[in-house]
């Protein structure tokens, strides 16, 4: 027999608090199995970003223990973790720091030592998914800011990781970019985490969600069931997906 599946996370008991004394999660317990796309919602201040940075060791736990893809994510594995995660900032200018958008998205490949033809293709494949093909020397710095977004998502999708971990990826995207965003996500196949407000997105990309409030899970579950309780999103300090805010409005009419 094969051995069992190993799940992409497994989250025990995670802990964190910050050097002001900011209890950030106070006891959070989740598991992820591979090709599974769950959405992190919940108010500002509820944990979600802090959650994230745990999982490829950018935070280190007060107390509680992770696991990616079965590597504790201790100093020790933290090379072999970050192989595996792709994780796309919030900031896309904590992100994007070479010359040219060339050589931020190749950065990821080269570094795993991939050969330099290998690593061109991969840069003109995950710019074309990102819907910016030809950017390859433009300027970092001088792109917008949703399209920095873009190419700080190009910078992970080039090294293929097995778990794509993205925090407040639609921030800033004018409406034609979020829809390319959005129908890039849905159309992947890798393990995907996103930490959202846009519950739209997490509609349309995610099977899954996860409400964190205060630094502790509240409620997990489908994400249509979540997305759709009105109640229990206002509990949450979140409100309908602006697409079933419409529907309602209409069938009121």
């Amino acid at each position: 027999m094969p051995p069992p599946a190993r799940p992409a996370v497994r989250v025990a008991g995670l802990q964190h608090r910050y050097p002001d004394g900011q209890d950030a999660l106070g006891g959070v317990d989740l598991q992820i199995e591979v090709g599974q796309r769950v959405a992190i919602i919940g108010p500002n201040g509820a944990g979600k970003s802090t959650l994230l940075r745990h999982f490829n060791g950018l935070l280190r736990p007060t107390g509680g223990r992770l696991w990616i893809l079965g590597h504790d994510v201790i100093p020790a594995n933290f090379p072999a973790v970050r192989r595996l995660v792709g994780f796309v900032f919030q900031d896309p200018n904590d992100q994007l720091f070479s010359p040219t958008v060339l050589e931020d998205v190749a950065f990821g490949p080269l570094h795993l030592g991939l050969p330099l033809a290998n690593v061109a293709a991969r840069v003109q494949r995950a710019l074309a998914q990102v819907g910016l093909p030809g950017f390859e020397h433009r300027v970092p710095q001088r792109l917008s800011s949703g399209e920095k977004r873009l190419v700080a998502l190009a910078t992970v999708l080039s090294y293929d990781p097995q778990l794509l971990v993205l925090d407040e990826p639609g921030t800033a995207l004018d409406p034609r970019n979020r829809r390319r965003l959005i129908n890039l996500l849905a159309a992947l196949t890798t393990t995907l985490v996103v930490a959202t407000h846009d519950l739209d997105l997490a509609w349309e990309t995610c099977h899954r969600a996860v409400v964190l409030s205060a630094g502790k899970i509240a409620h997990d579950g489908p994400a249509r069931e979540i997305l759709t309780d009105a109640s229990l999103l206002e509990q949450a300090g979140l409100e309908l997906p602006l697409r079933l805010q419409h529907d309602a409005g209409k069938a009121a009419l």
